[in-house]
């Protein structure tokens, strides 16, 4: 069985792209089609808060993060310790 060959192909990254915006919370959505993860910047003192990036996947993609997280999480942790969470570190989110 021969071996399929990973197609090869160039990513551009704009320079207002690869500035990035800063995330403190993500939310995520899904339907039967696709995932929605909407990127929010929630400042202390703030009862509100602005989604500034939203995402959306396929359900396969959305998987192929997930594992892709994983797998960075796990180098990282490897090499500057385990992350710590809360127990329950869950925030109440009212999406409009």
């Amino acid at each position: 069985m021969a071996e399929q060959e990973t197609p090869q192909f160039n990513i551009e990254l704009p320079e207002e792209v690869g500035q990035g915006q800063y995330a403190n919370l993500a939310v995520v959505l899904h339907s039967q089609s696709e995932f929605i993860l909407d990127f929010v910047r929630l400042l202390p003192g703030q009862q509100s808060a602005r989604v500034h990036s939203r995402q959306i996947l396929t359900p396969d993609n959305a998987k192929r993060l997930v594992r892709l997280l994983e797998q960075h999480l796990a180098g990282f942790e490897q090499e500057y310790g385990k992350i710590e969470l809360p127990e329950d570190g869950a925030i109440e989110v009212n999406a409009n």
